[in-house]
């Protein structure tokens, strides 16, 4: 095997989320987060958030929806609301559309803290020209809709058929239903698997699993014992001209560190550079931050 290897990161890094038009952290504290979803604050919990609220409590008790988890353990619960909101309703990240929606597992049908990486994937897309790209456990596609709204010929893997549709319904909102995007409803592990079989590659890869999942034939994942594989796998689809390969992971029991010491396994051969950290949502009038899941990101090129 060739000594080649990527120079991984001495120092972990944040990667920032700062609100837009449509999201705002406006506070945090006593285990909960204050946000704005376009015409909607929400309040949802979030443990990690020792310190105190710097809001009055009217604030939060104004808030249109708030979320009680069924168990501290669970992702699962329930909506209050304040009064009757809508199924959805569209929001944008720079031109891109999407829709907001109150789910079951306490998310709003995307995750804001990856802002930081769409801003990074459009930037890799435009730089590229037009580079086929794959993106796993795609969900409702905002970040397949950035990178095709930059130019790239995009394969969306999920293995919910709902978030498919909703990642199509994404499309139709955005006008980019026309554009080169693959929807494919299939558990991600036999995707990869036979594309790597049938000798495909791919200039960029974004692998965004969840801590544990179901495929659409009863697949079952766990990110521990799963994903040594699958980053492997994806290491063999990534072409000569590869530009990127992201990493991000939730668990809390891992971190970024030992994602970009798997990541610097599976790419040994290739140069580049490993960056690994932190993603976080930056709130809206103080800097304080809320740390809000872990990445490795390999790009061919330096630092971004």
């Amino acid at each position: 095997m060739s000594a080649t290897k990527p120079a991984v990161a001495g120092t972990p890094g944040v990667m920032r989320t700062r609100g837009w038009a449509d999201y705002a952290l406006l506070d945090s504290g006593a285990g909960r987060k204050l946000e704005r979803y376009g015409p909607y604050t929400v309040v949802r919990p979030e443990p990690q958030c020792l310190w105190s609220p710097s809001l009055p409590a009217a604030a939060w008790e104004a808030a249109d929806a708030v979320f009680d988890p069924a168990s501290e353990e669970d992702e699962t619960g329930r909506w209050r609301f304040r009064g009757k909101p809508a199924e959805s309703w569209p929001l944008a990240w720079n031109g891109v559309r999407f829709h907001g929606r109150f789910t079951a597992f306490r998310h709003l049908a995307f995750f804001p803290e990856q802002a930081a990486n769409w801003a990074f994937l459009e930037a890799q897309v435009r730089a590229a020209g037009q580079p086929k790209v794959l993106n796993l456990f795609g969900y409702t596609g905002v970040a397949s809709l950035v990178m095709a709204a930059a130019g790239a010929a995009v394969t969306h893997v999920d293995a919910s058929k709902k978030a498919v549709a909703w990642a199509r319904e994404n499309a139709e909102l955005s006008g980019l239903a026309e554009r080169p995007i693959r929807w494919i409803t299939e558990d991600a592990r036999k995707y990869v698997q036979r594309e790597v079989r049938r000798g495909s590659k791919y200039d960029g890869i974004i692998l965004d699993p969840p801590k544990y999942g179901r495929g659409p034939g009863g697949e079952v994942w766990r990110l521990f014992e799963d994903l040594p594989e699958l980053a492997g796998l994806c290491a063999e689809l990534l072409s000569d001209e590869a530009r990127f390969l992201i990493l991000n992971a939730y668990a809390e029991r891992i971190s970024g560190a030992a994602l970009a010491g798997l990541l610097a396994e599976k790419l040994a051969g290739r140069s580049g550079t490993l960056e690994w950290g932190e993603l976080a949502l930056t709130e809206e009038d103080r800097p304080r931050e809320i740390g809000m899941s872990f990445y490795a990101r390999w790009t061919a090129s330096g630092p971004a």
